[in-house]
């Protein structure tokens, strides 16, 4: 047996907020007992009074989540200013959590901290990690290649960096009843877990490919041996490098891309910033997206994973976007989360969160990648 269940309340009052997403959690409980949970909350709450409540009410819970920048559930769809949580039940499933402290210090000792600290509490190899990490101390990506160092290069990892409703001043993390910043708290599945999952992302290469010719970590100064400002300039005139016009960054098979979004540019230098580390040699795309191709994608992420799902009956879906979607559709962000219930016959709990860099496989068979501006959907069983 696996079972998911999901509260969701948008009270602007913490602790009534927290009574209410417990109230739907236990009426969906129906007398099971939960093992681990994952909680999604607005920033301006007081988020240690939301976990002593949880834990007070679902006693030895493995509790992680962390802040947001919108909230989505299958019980109040697409919010912001509030907080949702989904509980995991299962005799056959292991979940732990682990957290990783400090992370801005030494990537790959806090990620392996929270590895191995999840780790000592399964008697089973992991299946899959999900992780809620910071954004604005550590880059996502040194983040990530510390989680693949510490679990190994093929085991998939998902999730979502920290939010901060776009103020990009400091986030939370949650680990137990702990509200920690600087941090990666992670859950471990183990057993006999069934998983698939999709990514899309709308965007669209176009123009020639280049070669990235000089870049340090996400600050990207050259492309094909000219400032790459000039790259930019060439394909949008007049008009500042934006998330509306990202690059599509190429895997080394060629077959793949993801996603960066680029946050500032140096006239003087000629350089752009982005979300996310950019690796030297990699061969890009400017890409472009209209509204529809935006939101098609969320559908077409939800559908390719409902269909690559191994089993027959899914228990829960987890999503994971971007920030930068919900600021280019604005009032349509809503559309994304709905756009995949229209794909459902039945009812699926589902939970996820707006967040500043998402987290996933590009493919079933790839390494898990960091990305921009795009849909994660997992959806999990274990029938």
């Amino acid at each position: 047996m696996f079972k998911a269940v999901v509260g969701h309340s948008n009270d602007p009052d913490s602790l009534s907020a927290v009574e209410e997403v417990i109230q739907q959690c236990v009426s969906f409980l129906a007398g099971d007992i939960p093992k681990a949970g994952i909680l999604f909350a607005a920033i301006d709450f007081e988020h240690s009074l939301i976990l002593q409540q949880i834990h007070q009410a679902f006693s030895g819970i493995e509790l992680i989540g962390g802040t947001t920048d919108g909230e989505i559930s299958s019980v109040l769809e697409f919010q912001q200013d509030s907080i949702t949580l989904m509980l995991f039940c299962s005799d056959e499933v292991e979940i732990y959590a682990g957290v990783g402290r400090k992370v801005s210090d030494d990537p790959i000792t806090a990620t392996k901290q929270a590895v191995e600290e999840a780790k000592a509490k399964s008697t089973a190899d992991p299946k899959l990690c999900l992780t809620h990490p910071e954004s604005l101390t550590t880059s996502g990506v040194s983040i990530l290649n510390g989680l693949k160092l510490a679990l190994g290069q093929d085991m998939p990892i998902f999730g979502g960096l920290a939010g901060d409703q776009s103020r990009y001043q400091n986030t939370y993390q949650f680990f137990q009843t702990e509200v920690l910043s600087d941090s990666v708290p992670i859950l471990i599945f183990s057993g006999t877990i069934l998983f698939s999952h999709a990514v899309a992302s709308g965007w669209h290469p176009i123009g020639q490919t280049s070669k990235v010719t000089k870049v340090d970590k996400n600050i990207l100064y050259e492309i094909d041996g000219k400032p790459a400002l000039d790259f930019y300039h060439h394909y949008l005139g007049l008009l500042p490098p934006s998330m509306e016009y990202p690059l599509a960054v190429f895997d080394q098979n060629g077959e793949n891309f993801y996603i960066r979004a680029p946050i500032s540019y140096n006239q003087e230098s000629g350089s752009i910033t982005f979300f996310g580390d950019i690796p030297d040699q990699a061969v890009i795309q400017i890409s472009e997206a209209a509204y529809e191709d935006i939101l098609a994608a969320s559908k077409a992420s939800f559908m390719n994973a409902l269909d690559n799902y191994p089993g027959t009956e899914p228990s829960a879906v987890l999503f994971f976007s971007c920030v930068a979607r919900r600021q280019i559709l604005g009032t349509r962000a809503q559309e994304e989360y709905q756009n995949t219930k229209l794909c459902l016959t039945g009812y699926l709990p589902a939970c996820g969160f707006y967040s500043y860099g998402e987290i996933a496989p590009i493919a079933r068979t790839n390494q898990t990648q960091f990305h921009n501006e795009t849909f994660v959907t997992l959806i999990l069983g274990n029938r």
